[in-house]
């Protein structure tokens, strides 16, 4: 797989965890940042659908 069809990382660095263990610039936990490199794209899509999610509700 080439590099441009890997699915991007979220990251906006703003790397900062809440008391929640999620980081409060791309809304993903510590796990899913440490895991990522190693994810395949449907994890990759899974996470970023879970990132919408959290995202919404900090915007609500």
């Amino acid at each position: 797989m080439k590099v441009a069809d890997k699915v991007r990382s979220p990251c906006v660095s703003i790397c900062a965890l809440d008391d929640k263990d999620m980081c409060v610039g791309c809304h993903r936990t510590s796990d899913e940042i440490m895991r990522w490199s190693q994810m395949s794209n449907d994890e990759r899509r899974e996470v970023l659908q879970k990132v919408a999610m959290r995202e919404s509700k900090v915007l609500i």
